[in-house]
């Protein structure tokens, strides 16, 4: 997990240690974490298991400067939240080995979410908030995937 952290910070140009990890990386590293998920998705579609997982990995590991995870499935609702775990500030990307599936994904009957809107807060982060909205991959079996459907600002 060390080496997904700091390829994570390398890649917008801030590194730091873990035993160094007093504070958090600033807010901004988060935003530019963010921008650069939104094509390929802050969440994922996956069949499996006879289920419809909907994995929100790439969103749980900035749980640091996270606040709030709102989604809503094939709505822009936002009427649902997806709980942001407890942040270590000497790993500010990594998550407990111990966590549970259910600490990053939900489970749905297979064929129920057609879309998901989803919506971050980062702690420290004045701009307005987007709404994503992706759809699962076509043909992709059990690999997961998702498609950017569409980019709003919510004032």
């Amino acid at each position: 997990m060390k080496n997904r952290f700091m390829g994570a910070a390398f890649a917008v140009g801030f590194v730091m240690l873990p035993a160094q990890a007093q504070e958090l990386p600033p807010v901004e590293i988060y935003q530019q974490m963010l921008e650069m998920n939104k094509q390929v998705g802050w969440v994922a579609f996956r069949n499996f298991d006879g289920k419809q997982w909907i994995y929100f990995t790439p969103l749980v590991t900035l749980h640091c400067r996270l606040s709030e995870i709102r989604y809503s499935i094939n709505s822009n609702d936002l009427d649902q939240t997806f709980p942001v775990p407890a942040c270590n500030k000497a790993l500010p990307f990594s998550l407990p080995s111990d966590m549970g599936v259910d600490t990053i994904a939900i489970a749905l009957p297979l064929g129920t979410a057609e879309t998901i809107s989803v919506q971050v807060t980062l702690y420290g982060d004045k701009r307005d908030n987007q709404i994503m909205t992706y759809h699962p991959c076509k043909n992709v079996r059990d690999a997961s995937c998702a498609v950017l459907l569409e980019d709003s600002s919510v004032n």
